[in-house]
């Protein structure tokens, strides 16, 4: 088993237990900490806090060392440099919107495990000769959404996806219901105003809804 492969197995089985990813963009490491604790307290154990701030490292520090109970991860790697400073900073998993050759590279020296992101069946293949099998497919809706993930599980069966980009509460039953959806991205429950307001109770509610959203699926 490869590198890869070895660390696709590992986070797929922590994603299956709660299969609902918030996608984080957050600007304090104070409001970083409350979020994460919030949404793990709510049942949202997985969370991809996306480097599109400056603070983004501080705050996957942070959530690694007093949220125990969170797998957090990063997202919006762009670069082997990105990966290397969020495997620095704790990050458990690293989710990139698209994959170089150069970032599959740089994943093979890192315990760090990389969740690469494919559009098209090309990178796909790219991905697998690689040695991964857990793919973030983004952006999901745009990109042909559920009916490119029914077409993808002839060619590809072992293969399992992440989507995220437009996913919303209404859409998401749908694609958890796919044999090849390990998980969904998305950002709904933790909108960027309710953040800033500090409003953790409307956030804990929004979560909390999710677990109706994976009964359904």
């Amino acid at each position: 088993m490869s590198h890869a492969q070895q660390q696709d197995k590992t986070l797929t089985q922590r994603l299956s237990e709660t299969p609902v990813i918030p996608v984080i963009r957050v600007e304090s490491v104070g409001a970083g900490i409350e979020l994460a604790r919030t949404l793990v307290s709510a049942g949202l154990k997985n969370l991809e806090i996306t480097l599109r701030t400056e603070v983004a490292c501080e705050v996957i520090r942070a959530i690694a060392d007093e949220v125990p109970d969170a797998l957090v991860g990063a997202g919006t790697v762009l670069n082997p440099a990105d990966l290397e400073r969020v495997s620095q900073a704790g990050a458990q998993f690293a989710i990139s919107p698209g994959a170089t050759l150069d970032l599959y590279q740089g994943a093979r020296s890192l315990d760090c495990p990389l969740i690469p992101g494919v559009a098209t069946a090309s990178e796909l293949m790219t991905g697998l000769a690689e040695g991964y099998s857990l793919f973030k497919f983004f952006p999901a809706e745009a990109a042909g959404g559920i009916e490119l993930l029914k077409a993808w599980q002839g060619p590809f069966p072992d293969v399992r996806f992440i989507p995220t980009g437009g996913i919303s509460p209404a859409l998401a039953p749908a694609y958890l219901s796919l044999s090849n959806v390990q998980a969904v991205g998305g950002s709904w429950m933790v909108p960027e105003p309710l953040i800033n307001q500090g409003d953790w109770a409307s956030i804990r509610s929004l979560a909390e809804q999710c677990h109706s959203l994976l009964h359904n699926s």
